[in-house]
């Protein structure tokens, strides 16, 4: 068990770190969008155009990309939105158990499936053709569009960020089951808080 919360914590770490980039990339949304609004209107103003349809697939493709590194942190914080009129009085065992056969018979196997039935589509968007060799890029439609490969790919990157995260959240309900480890040890673990003093 302590090698199963070892690498638990190794991927709260990444999982922290993809939060923490979400995070940033708020301020890159604010900035894009920030910088498009002075250029259009800078532009109407002297005559000149001086943004395209780039700067709003920019907005749009970062704003997704925040969402998708988010994913596995929501988890690992327990953010997600849940109806827990019943759950929220259950005792720290009971909840375990829920989570774990939540986690290993849904969270999971969604994980695994969502990203077979991706993968197909995104390859196709970077160029793949049947023969196995790569073509051209999907692109926007849209006039100045951008490729649309990098942001598809990251599809993928979610469902891996959440499917690691449900690994560490399973690993933690199972140290709770087994007495391993306390309700308040997997509160401390599930915050990054440093270990209480026993």
């Amino acid at each position: 068990m302590t090698a199963l919360l070892r690498l638990s914590s190794g991927i709260d770490r990444i999982t922290e770190l993809a939060g923490t980039i979400a995070r940033y990339l708020v301020l890159v949304i604010v900035a894009v969008g920030f910088l498009n609004v002075v250029a259009r209107y800078s532009g109407r103003f002297i005559g000149m155009r001086l943004t395209s349809n780039a700067w709003i697939e920019i907005q749009w493709y970062v704003y997704s990309v925040m969402f998708f590194m988010a994913f596995g942190y929501i988890l690992k914080h327990n953010v997600n939105v849940r109806v827990d009129f019943f759950y929220a009085n259950w005792s720290a065992r009971r909840r375990a158990w829920v989570d774990l056969i939540g986690t290993m018979f849904f969270l999971i196997p969604f994980c695994l499936i969502g990203m077979y039935v991706t993968f197909n589509p995104v390859m196709l968007s970077w160029g793949q053709l049947p023969d196995g060799s790569f073509g051209t890029w999907e692109i926007s439609p849209d006039p100045d569009g951008l490729p649309r490969a990098p942001i598809k790919t990251m599809i993928i990157v979610a469902f891996a960020l959440l499917l690691l995260a449900a690994l560490s959240h399973a690993i933690k309900c199972l140290a709770l089951l087994t007495g391993y480890k306390t309700q308040e040890a997997m509160d401390e673990l599930a915050t990054n808080a440093p270990p209480a003093e026993t």
